[in-house]
């Protein structure tokens, strides 16, 4: 396992393990890589559908030569303390800290000269500038804006949000959870483990709904684009759990290989040794920070999870442009996701919750509704596109 970049680098250079590099979490690398490659191939569709003609560009309007604003280099300025009173004192002080830095980051540690001279550069370097490009007779222009200039920023809107309604659904996913939040709030929540993928989608996807609509873009198209992308963004963040092992494992599996396996043994069961959560019994011989394995083989269900996202991955990729109904793709993407994420639910850990004496985990429950919802979206849409074809024959 590589809980952190210097685990990852002592396989492959042999340098030491918990260095300085062991600020770089394994996971969150990998999260950063499912961000991106949902970008890539969010923006691909959304050129596509320009040149379909199905997305349109708006007017937004750009200040030129304004003076310098208040606010905006008072954010600059906090930006700069926050990075260099923080930083800085990281560099110095990594041995002390350890490898988890989130109770650093929220705590009132930090190297105060280093803030206040980063402070004084950003501030100064941004009001100096938008100072020098004022005009004597400040300008507003109207700027055509395509949905494609826009990719980066929704991508990181919903980036941003999704990280926050992972870990909210997290939070409420067990009664420990809970109590533990409760115990230690922003311990808990700024914490380096515990996401819960489809809060993710909820959350981001009904901040994302809102801003694209009041950008006048027409979120059904948007949606197709995006469906691709999401899937993708989730294989590739699974192998973050995996190469981590952040305990998104599956139960205990001990039944012997399958006769005519032909994969590698630690697909079928693995031991997550030196995991980040550092569960199991030690190691013996280890003296690095995580010493770590399970005490029994787990099915590694991350790897399994990316496997079938990238099978859905090249479903969707092929159907893109077969699908003529506008949606079709995304409840396509809801069917087969949710799906997918009920049955790997089957060999996975998590905790159950009492349903119409029924015990299903959150993400059961939740990737049930998303399948209702796709297939009663299929058939209004499959309809009204019937109705559609019926009216224009008669006419």
């Amino acid at each position: 396992m590589y809980p952190d970049l210097s685990y990852l680098l002592h396989d492959l250079l042999g340098t030491s393990v918990d260095n300085w590099t062991s600020v770089v979490k394994t996971f969150g690398f990998l999260l950063v890589l499912a961000f991106m490659s949902s970008h890539y191939f969010f923006r691909k569709e959304l050129i596509r559908k320009e040149k379909q003609g199905l997305l349109v560009g708006s007017m937004e309007k750009v200040k030129v030569g304004f003076p310098p604003s208040i606010v905006e280099t008072a954010i600059n300025t906090l930006l700069g303390f926050i990075i260099g009173f923080k930083a800085v004192y990281l560099f110095q002080n990594h041995s002390e800290i350890g490898t988890d830095i989130f109770p650093f980051l929220t705590s009132t540690n930090g190297n105060l000269p280093a803030g206040l001279v980063l402070a004084l550069l950003f501030g100064g370097s941004y009001y100096y500038n938008r100072y020098k490009a004022q005009l004597p007779k400040p300008q507003v222009h109207d700027v055509m804006v395509k949905p494609s200039d826009r990719s980066f920023d929704i991508t990181v809107r919903a980036a941003i949000s999704s990280i926050i309604g992972a870990k909210l659904f997290a939070i409420f996913e067990s009664a420990e959870n809970v109590r533990a939040f409760l115990s230690d709030p922003i311990g808990q929540f700024f914490s380096g483990s515990g996401l819960a993928v489809y809060g993710g989608l909820i959350v981001a996807f009904a901040y994302c709904y809102w801003w694209i609509r009041k950008k006048g873009m027409r979120p059904i198209h948007v949606m197709d684009a995006v469906a691709p992308a999401l899937i993708m963004g989730y294989a590739v963040g699974r192998i973050g759990c995996q190469l981590s092992g952040d305990g998104d494992w599956g139960i205990v599996n001990i039944d012997p290989i399958p006769a005519g396996w032909i994969f590698p043994d630690w697909l079928w069961a693995y031991d997550y040794p030196q995991n980040v959560l550092e569960k199991g019994v030690m190691i013996e011989g280890c003296e690095a920070n995580y010493c770590r394995r399970l005490a029994q083989p787990v099915y590694p269900t991350p790897v399994y999870e990316t496997l079938m996202g990238l099978v859905i991955f090249a479903i969707l990729w092929l159907l893109r442009k077969r699908v003529k109904v506008a949606g079709m793709l995304f409840f396509i993407y809801l069917l087969l996701s949710g799906i997918e994420r009920f049955w790997i639910e089957k060999i996975r850990v998590n905790d159950k919750i009492s349903m119409l004496g029924m015990e299903l985990t959150q993400a059961e429950i939740i990737s049930t509704v998303l399948v209702v919802v796709a297939l009663v979206g299929m058939i209004l849409l499959g309809t009204r596109k019937v109705k559609t074809t019926a009216i224009n024959q008669t006419e």
